[in-house]
């Protein structure tokens, strides 16, 4: 959630901000929420104005009856049993409205950063690293990289969608044999590749409503995940959503940050919004396994992990021998959370399209104040200072395995359909170099 005090402190900043991600509806949330937030004061001070009255009249009572004059207290009791229910109408009132400001707070989007590029669609977002493609460009891909993968995977016998669809349903599924191997050694080598600076953990894949609510997937996403309402769980749809949560209602000593972590684990997402939209073999999956990576730091710590997360995917992505580009998200086309955001994409040639396999993000304090995930600040000597500030959240895909797995078959096939295993990956692949033949 943004901070409601920046509504009273700088209004005009807050329109601005959030106008630049260009959604007309956002100026009514702003003045509902100036309503709610101006009610909701007022009823804090008249509670306040009522609670200190009751408590001045109980001192009294108390003085009285020391002094002997039960009539004279039984008077002032009797008033103070009067306010003592205007305050609890008060309080009431208070926790309703208080509980409406939280409802439009959790769908107000972050504020930008001031230095993500300004735009309206994904069409807007800047390359700012590559794009690293063969001599010729996109026109120079092989005749022979130019097969879906949903093809090669399913004539080597590595792809088994249309039994994942008999055992779950459509846009599940299944890797096999070598096949199988690869997906389980991409996410060994994600792991490994950032063990030296992050702490393997492996959470929960079924989390409370608060915990997905903590890092904005509710309410806003709800028709997107999948929701055991027996036991009010729901399935993570990426691990970066129990990682945030480890520490949500702590405070963390500043001595202690940033603090990195990593996980693997399966993903699930509904993909409600994918109608219409290109679901064929790995490119949209209800099921998949991701590595993900995050951190908590502090606001001064937090561009420089930035930078250093997103130079992590992408070193990984260049070692897989994958053609791939960075780019910018803009602010038309940024998630709900972020603050600033990248995305690494890769070209698959069989597709013959750009695929987003990592999404690296700041969520500024957002995520951390739903959570209420806090630390202890110290001044320049390093001594503590009076009070708590909220940590900022980073994360992202370190690997996520389905359009990885496809764009390493189309881009490696060979002249004779078979594919050749990236050279990182073989001391994961139980010896296979080579898929096929």
């Amino acid at each position: 959630m943004i901070d409601v005090r920046l509504l009273r402190s700088d209004l005009d900043a807050v329109r601005a901000s959030l106008a630049r991600r260009g959604d007309a509806d956002l100026d009514s949330l702003v003045d509902t929420m100036i309503s709610l937030d101006a009610k909701l004061r007022e009823i804090t001070a008249e509670r306040d104005a009522v609670r200190a009255k009751v408590n001045e009249l109980s001192k009294q009572v108390g003085m009285l009856r020391r002094d002997g004059d039960a009539a004279g207290a039984e008077a002032l009791q009797a008033e103070s049993r009067a306010l003592g229910e205007t305050e609890n109408t008060l309080a009431a009132d208070h926790d309703t409205m208080s509980a409406k400001l939280r409802e439009v707070l959790l769908v107000v989007p972050n504020l930008p950063h001031p230095d993500s590029p300004d735009g309206t669609s994904d069409a807007d977002n800047p390359v700012i690293s590559g794009p690293f493609l063969p001599a010729g460009g996109i026109d120079g891909f092989a005749e022979h990289q130019r097969v879906p993968h949903w093809e090669i995977g399913t004539d080597l016998g590595i792809l088994d969608s249309e039994r994942a669809t008999k055992i779950a349903a459509s846009m599940f599924t299944m890797q096999r044999g070598a096949g199988a191997t690869l997906a389980r050694a991409l996410c060994q080598y994600a792991l490994d590749a950032n063990a030296d600076a992050f702490e393997e953990v492996r959470p929960p894949t079924l989390v409370s409503t608060a915990t997905l609510t903590s890092t904005g997937q509710l309410p806003k996403f709800a028709d997107d995940a999948y929701a055991i309402e027996r036991d009010d769980l729901w399935c993570i749809p990426t691990a970066e959503v129990p990682l945030t949560s480890m520490y949500a209602g702590e405070v963390l000593a500043q001595a202690d940050l940033p603090a990195r972590f990593m996980a693997y684990s399966p993903c699930y997402r509904r993909e409600a919004g994918s109608a219409g939209r290109d679901t064929r073999g790995m490119l949209r999956a209800h099921e998949f396994d991701k590595v993900e990576i995050l951190a908590l730091a502090t606001p001064d710590q937090a561009a420089e992990l930035l930078t250093e997360m997103v130079g992590r995917v992408e070193r990984l992505i260049s070692s897989l021998g994958l053609h791939h580009r960075v780019i910018e998200i803009c602010t038309g086309d940024m998630g709900q959370s972020h603050h600033r955001s990248f995305d690494v994409e890769v070209y698959a040639p069989g597709c013959e399209q750009w695929l987003e396999v990592s999404s690296v993000s700041w969520f500024s304090d957002y995520q951390a104040r739903r959570a209420d995930i806090r630390y202890r600040p110290l001044d320049a000597d390093g001594k503590p200072v009076k009070g708590t500030a909220l940590v900022h959240t980073l994360n992202g895909s370190a690997l996520a395995v389905p359009r990885v797995w496809a764009a390493i078959l189309e881009t490696n096939r060979q002249p004779d359909g078979t594919i050749a295993v990236p050279k990182v990956l073989h001391p994961y692949m139980r010896g296979i170099t080579v898929i096929g033949g």
